[in-house]
């Protein structure tokens, strides 16, 4: 079994560090500063043979070059020819392994054009899915379009409820007290808060969840469903009915919230 740790960088993001306990072998996912990767493999005494790269933004992938020249790490990334240091350039379907682990690429555009996430299916499903979905939200629209970035979403709300998600940022609380106004009614949302609020309190990380909890929790994930349509309708701010309407309003009035 890997072990995936989260280093935190800059103010709210997470580097995913996945290493193998029996070779001291590791890999990172989008390492947007060297220095915390740095020191994490120095404290446990791990060797960096490999980088999974989401998407071109510098807080992903900032800390590549460094990285790189130190450790001579494989780089795995989306096509995108604006990306330095890729090795391996992956696309829908593609598989790698990483520390004998199987991985398959799908790619989830919206937040970028060339966005990409790597999905293991197993028992113990993972998914690391960079600024595509997080906790309780999704990424802003920045270089595709809202039925894109719907598509994206709904692709990794189908794999299985039990699959942990590794996404890229602590953003959870903010984006619960977002959701709660989208639907102040849901019980398991405003269970969700209270654990959430209690980790922060502890100073632990909210990440990961899994499909289940943001199937029952995250608005961009339940635009189809009535209950979160009536809440919306309740509001005045239903402006459509089919998912791509919902998706739009409810992404819409996030990024102003």
């Amino acid at each position: 079994m890997l072990n995936i740790q989260p280093i935190a960088a800059f103010t709210d993001n997470y580097i995913w560090l996945l290493s193998d306990p029996q070779t001291q072998q590791a890999f990172v996912v989008d390492p947007g500063d060297a220095k915390p990767v740095r020191a994490a493999l120095q404290q446990q005494k791990l060797e960096l043979t490999g980088i999974l790269l989401t998407h071109h933004h510098f807080d992903h992938v900032g800390g590549v070059q460094a990285l790189c020249e130190e450790f001579n790490p494989v780089v795995y990334g989306p096509h995108n020819q604006a990306i330095d240091n890729i090795d391996r350039r992956l696309g829908a379907g593609d598989g790698i392994e990483v520390l004998g682990i199987d991985f398959e690429v799908l790619e989830v555009p919206g937040h970028t054009l060339d966005h990409i996430a790597y999905v293991h299916r197993s028992e113990t499903p993972i998914v690391f899915c960079g600024d595509t979905l997080f906790a309780g939200g999704c990424g802003r629209v920045f270089e595709g379009n809202p039925p894109m970035m719907l598509q994206s979403l709904q692709s990794l709300a189908a794999l299985p409820p039990s699959t942990r998600v590794y996404c890229a940022h602590e953003y959870t609380l903010a984006n619960l007290a977002f959701a709660r106004a989208v639907e102040p009614d849901n019980a398991a949302l405003s269970a969700r808060m209270e654990a959430a609020q209690a980790m922060r309190d502890r100073g632990e990380p909210t990440v990961p969840s899994d499909i289940g909890l943001e199937l029952a929790t995250n608005p961009f994930l339940r635009c189809n469903t009535p209950a979160l349509q009536a809440s919306l309708e309740l509001q005045g701010r239903l402006e459509g009915v089919s998912p791509v309407d919902v998706f739009t309003t409810v992404r819409g009035w996030k990024d102003h919230f």
